[in-house]
């Protein structure tokens, strides 16, 4: 393998589902100032995420619907004012 062709900081991020809770370890590239202590006792940096395969409903065979930045009422306005 060639040396010094990957990008420095790659280790381990906690990711949190902010729709579900879940919490998955994962090698990551990703920064972030936010640390959170882990089951191994050992702290990680942490990025929260709107949704994951612990959410999805493709994985979860659940439909429901995720609206955190209020997009279904902006599509309605849109579609009120249209006149449908």
């Amino acid at each position: 393998m060639k040396k010094d062709i990957h990008p420095k900081g790659y280790g381990k991020v906690i990711y949190v589902d902010d729709s579900s809770g879940e919490k998955f370890l994962i090698p990551s590239f990703v920064k972030t100032d936010k640390t959170e202590k882990w089951e191994d006792g050992k702290e990680y940096p942490v990025v929260h995420v709107e949704i994951s395969s612990a959410s999805h409903p493709f994985y979860t065979g659940k439909e429901n619907v995720i609206d955190t930045a209020g997009r279904v009422e902006k599509f309605k306005a849109r579609q009120k004012q249209a006149g449908k």
